[in-house]
């Protein structure tokens, strides 16, 4: 996994074809400064750029995101709330998997070193080259547990 800088980000996108827009470095940009464990959905990242002045529009950053997961600089998460949240794709030792309960979806972040050298692992053994490797785990928390208990 890359750390990417806008200067590299730019490099990358040339070998594809693509280009730097100012777009695409504004959400860059957004989410290296986003503090850890926070998570933005597209309509998120729209009404903090909206706070900010940038005129973005909302398809501009749903095509970004996408481009972005696909490339492995953000990391696409379905975090049970019925649409995607994105983060930063951190190398080792910053990479952690979610645990959320589908019923408050409390998001709890952790690390296990194991989940990510399987998967290192895995992909190499099959010629792949690993972009990003995430567990996330469903469950029901404590409070939303005693919130089922009948009385």
């Amino acid at each position: 996994m890359t750390v990417y800088t806008a200067t590299s980000l730019k490099a990358e996108l040339n070998d594809r074809g693509w280009r730097l827009t100012p777009q695409r470095e504004v959400i860059l940009h957004v989410f290296q400064e986003l503090p850890k464990g926070e998570h933005l959905s597209a309509e998120d990242l729209y009404h903090h750029l909206e706070a900010q002045g940038e005129g973005i529009s909302l398809s501009t950053i749903y095509r970004t995101l996408k481009l972005m997961a696909r490339m492995g600089i953000l990391r696409e998460l379905e975090l049970g709330e019925g649409h995607k949240h994105y983060e930063i794709n951190q190398p080792y030792p910053y990479h952690h998997h979610h645990l959320i309960c589908v019923r408050c979806n409390k998001t709890i972040e952790f690390k296990n070193d194991s989940i990510l050298k399987i998967g290192t692992k895995t992909a190499q053994k099959e010629g792949y080259h690993l972009l990003d490797c995430q567990l996330t785990i469903h469950a029901v928390c404590p409070s939303c547990q005693r919130a089922l208990l009948p009385l």
